[in-house]
């Protein structure tokens, strides 16, 4: 028999997963508390705002927060079910930063009483919900969290990995399947009681190890194919061929679907996943190891090219179209734009730099320092720019009348405006 969940989840990080779950939970009648260490976030959150763009977001949280269904706190407080979804960035050696997931276990632990289901969403190394059950106990000695090898535990601990699209996330947090891994069969079941209340997709148990494994894989897979493709944009570009052109004939073939080149990778996931696999058997994984590095050096390719286009000109205007590391969306985390504007801003401190990015009113911090960036709208700065660099996709720029690049030197990184 599938069971069903019934009682209140406490979810801890309000971000681009945390808040979208809490949503989908809230909007089917369970009782949900928004967990985050940030004050703004909270409050916003109580007031039904949402403080990401994300379509169809909005309204679920306004619909939750005016149903009761869904509150806001800085407290972690006591739940029949515990949902982590905070960040794991990578350190500077490329090891995964279990620290934010630590704090949310030692947030939860004083608040177990037994019985509870604690899912581990945040992408993670094989081997971290084994950490996290490890944890509790030396948290909770008065409580028996579950281990691979034991039977019946008063806590069950599993987990769940996001395989979500940003821009389609409320869509695909519903349709998608759903991959369940718990330190037990039990845990496993218990926690996948939670994702049916509103996953319409198939929900998959394995064990936990296996489950974070997998997320992992899907995020290199994708890695690998698009440093494929931007290896061959570089070779398109040294043989002075159309990359997007020879892919287009390339993927004629019926067994042939290669991904299209960009000016580099971003994101939390992709850019950030393989790593942990490369961690987690350094000698094995030579492939893997590559594809970061080629996705790694095109932002800095980018930046070269662009800095040897200035060289045309005595005094240039700069407009570069998109920071976000992906199209119709405000995430810049990792993202290869910024990285790129950074680069290029460091190296020629003179050079007049227009960044336009529809989704956000303030410059990031890693380019707020730079004396000679300032952001404008996409027509102003073209207007006043003499080379134009398109980095992200951005439906605002792809509606964008092509006479407005008309004698102006275009270094299009997407393939827009072939």
């Amino acid at each position: 028999m599938n069971e069903i969940f019934e009682g209140r989840v406490a979810i801890i990080g309000l971000g681009y997963i945390g808040l979208p779950t809490a949503v989908a939970l809230a909007t089917r009648g369970v009782e949900v508390v928004g967990v985050d260490v940030n004050e703004a976030t909270v409050k916003a959150v109580g007031n039904g705002e949402v403080p990401f763009i994300e379509p169809d977001l909005a309204v679920g949280v306004s619909g939750a927060v005016a149903m009761g269904s869904l509150t806001a706190t800085t407290v972690t407080p006591e739940a029949d079910a515990f949902i982590i979804a905070v960040p794991t960035p990578f350190l500077d050696n490329h090891e995964a930063d279990m620290s934010y997931v630590r704090a949310a276990v030692e947030q939860i632990a004083p608040r177990l009483r037994g019985g509870e289901i604690i899912v581990l969403e945040s992408t993670s190394p094989p081997g971290s919900t084994e950490n996290v059950s490890r944890w509790l106990e030396e948290l909770r000695p008065d409580l028996n969290p579950a281990h691979a090898s034991e039977g019946l535990p008063d806590l069950h601990v599993a987990h769940c990995p996001e395989r979500v699209l940003p821009g389609k996330i409320m869509i695909e947090m519903i349709t998608n399947d759903r991959v369940v891994g718990g330190i037990t069969q039990e845990c496993a079941r218990k926690a996948a009681s939670i994702y049916r209340v509103f996953c319409l997709g198939e929900i998959l148990l394995t064990d936990a190890a296996s489950a974070e494994m997998s997320k992992l894989v899907e995020n290199a897979y994708r890695d690998v194919n698009i440093a494929f493709a931007n290896e061959l944009s570089l070779i398109s570009e040294d043989l002075n061929l159309d990359v997007w052109e020879v892919i287009k004939l390339a993927n004629h073939h019926p067994r042939v679907n290669v991904l299209t080149p960009g000016p580099g990778v971003g994101g939390h996931c992709i850019a950030v996943d393989p790593w942990f696999i490369v961690g987690a058997s350094p000698e094995l994984t030579p492939l893997i190891r590559a594809a970061r590095a080629i996705n790694d050096s095109k932002p800095h390719h980018v930046a070269d090219q662009l800095i040897v286009k200035t060289a045309r000109f005595r005094e240039p205007t700069v407009a570069c179209l998109g920071l976000a590391y992906k199209p119709n969306i405000d995430d810049l985390r990792e993202s290869p734009a910024v990285a790129i504007v950074d680069e290029i801003a460091a190296a020629l401190p003179d050079l007049d730099i227009r960044v336009a990015e529809p989704f956000i009113h303030v410059l990031p911090a890693a380019l707020s320092g730079h004396d000679n960036v300032q952001l404008q709208p996409a027509t102003s700065a073209i207007a006043d720019a003499d080379i134009v660099l398109l980095l992200v996709d951005h439906d605002h720029f792809k509606s964008l009348s092509r006479s407005r690049l008309e004698g102006k030197v275009v270094y299009d990184t997407r393939g827009v405006w072939r």
